[in-house]
């Protein structure tokens, strides 16, 4: 490790050497963005590296190159991609070192006056995905090292057709200085999404499921951590709990989301809210969705919402039959477009709409809500299961299903 690290720390100095002409004696150029923060999150066989930037920048899926190492110039093996736009200047002359045994650090540099170049230096590599995304303008870059041999233990994960649903992420969405909607009586959203969150962790555990938090108490949490924590988690069903809000007092209802880049107007509102964005700044993330071959995921998915969505409202028309039962939709959510498991964005009611919000915030039906979400997830599971026996046959047959989802820019 330590001859690795000094090889790695040495091919930056002679990274550096070479930007250092372009660099001397020149102004920067008008019109740039900087680079606002690095942030990296390890964990055993995936790494998240954030760039955060003061200026969006468009980066085409393909565009970055994986070089091979380099012993006798003393470089790793490391990806690369460029940053149109962007300054860094000298900042970063050092690096960041991780060191998790997975990537051996982050560089930036200068690559041209108008461009810094962003290298990952690597330990090990099994696949990538890049992505960008607004407010605040930001590159994430997901490394995946080797894994072993697929097992089915409670501990491995398993391709999709032959995993076992045992890992179930909640997201309760919002928190911190970000409440979410705020409604009838002050009903804050972010309160909402832990209680009922935090009964469905219990009811999941009493059906035998092993349940991930991405947050316990009122704190605020990026996107990128709630999705860094799904994927570290070996999650294979990831929920996130919200509540919905709209102008119109008289809205209310249920919905369930699952991803997809459809442009009708109810889902880019819904997702504007929720991402935090101007509904007109989700047209590029559109495209970069349109991108996405979702294929199997999608479908489980699906599959999930809709048996989430028949128990949930079959629980809650029982306290009120009048509750609309608004469906199962498809949205541009950042929540889900970051996670590779089945997922699903429960909108369980409006916090704007007197009845819904007195439903809301009664114990007793957040906890209905809970189980009833449970439920769902239980008969996912079964379904699952039930089908997996057909699939293990079909693969021991020497078919060899892989199961995993295309992710953009992976070995391209």
């Amino acid at each position: 490790m330590i001859g690795r690290t000094r090889a790695a720390r040495l091919a930056l100095l002679v990274s550096l050497f070479c930007v250092a002409p372009v660099l001397m004696g020149v102004e920067r150029p008008p019109g740039l963005g900087d680079v606002q923060e690095v942030r990296t999150w390890s964990y055993e066989d995936y790494t998240r590296v954030v760039v955060e930037l003061t200026k969006e920048i468009s980066v085409e899926p393909g565009s970055e190159v994986r070089l091979a190492a380099n012993a006798r110039a003393g470089r790793p093996e490391r990806l690369y991609v460029d940053l149109p736009g962007i300054w860094v200047g000298r900042r970063y002359d050092a690096g960041i070192e991780v060191g998790d045994g997975l990537l051996d650090g982050v560089r930036l540099g200068q690559n041209t006056l108008r461009n810094t170049r962003l290298v990952i230096d690597l330990e090990r590599y099994e696949r990538h995905r890049i992505f960008t995304l607004p407010s605040p303008a930001r590159i994430v870059v997901d490394v995946y090292g080797e894994r072993s041999a697929a097992r089915d233990d409670s501990n491995g994960r398993l391709p999709t057709e032959l995993r076992r649903v045992h890992t179930i992420v909640v997201d309760p969405g919002h928190g911190g200085r970000d409440p979410g909607a705020t409604g009838i009586g002050g009903l804050r959203e972010k309160d909402v999404n832990l209680a009922i969150a935090k009964k469905l962790e219990k009811s999941l555990e009493a059906r035998g499921f092993k349940v991930v938090l991405t947050r316990r108490g009122d704190s605020a949490l990026s996107l990128e951590e709630r999705t860094a924590i799904a994927e570290s988690s070996g999650g294979d069903v990831f929920v996130s709990i919200h509540a919905n809000a709209a102008r119109r007092a008289r809205a209310r209802g249920i919905e369930i989301y699952t991803l997809d880049a459809s442009h009708e107007r109810h889902s880019l509102d819904v997702a504007a809210r929720e991402n935090r964005v101007p509904a007109a700044r989700l047209d590029p993330l559109q495209r970069a969705l349109a991108r996405i071959q979702a294929g199997e995921i999608a479908s489980h998915s699906e599959r999930l919402a809709g048996l989430m969505q028949e128990s949930v409202m079959r629980g809650a028309k029982q306290k009120d039959a009048s509750l609309p039962d608004l469906g199962v939709k498809k949205g541009p959510f950042y929540v889900l477009f970051m996670s590779s498991m089945a997922s699903v964005l429960v909108e369980t009611g409006f916090v704007t709409n007197k009845r819904d919000a007195r439903l809301l915030a009664n114990a007793q039906y957040q906890a209905l809500l809970a189980d009833q979400i449970a439920e769902g997830v239980d008969r996912y599971r079964l379904q699952m299961e039930a089908g997996s026996s057909e699939s293990s046959r079909i693969a021991s047959g020497g078919l060899g299903l892989s199961g995993r989802p295309t992710r953009i820019g992976a070995n391209r």
